[in-house]
């Protein structure tokens, strides 16, 4: 498998598949990625792998302290964006 199949690495496309068959845990998917040193999502495999949690309603994506680490109206299923 290389780098552009590996679910872990971010992308849009990457979270939305993982999003598909997550478990669930108070109404966040639960996702994990790959981080960088800074902790940031990273765009490659790295060697630190973060559980970040993902609200469906308001398409938000959270860190583990629950910080907003992104947001996009595409990750929102209930506006008729998203295809969760």
């Amino acid at each position: 498998m290389d780098d552009t199949d590996n679910l872990n690495v971010y992308t849009p496309e990457h979270l939305m598949a993982q999003a598909t068959g997550a478990p669930k845990h108070l109404g966040y998917s639960i996702l994990q990625f790959y981080v960088d040193e800074s902790g940031l999502l990273s765009k490659e495999p790295t060697n630190t792998l973060r559980t970040f949690y993902l609200s469906p309603s308001g398409g938000t994506l959270r860190d583990e302290d629950m910080n907003i680490v992104l947001y996009s109206a595409k990750f929102d299923i209930y506006k008729g964006f998203g295809r969760l």
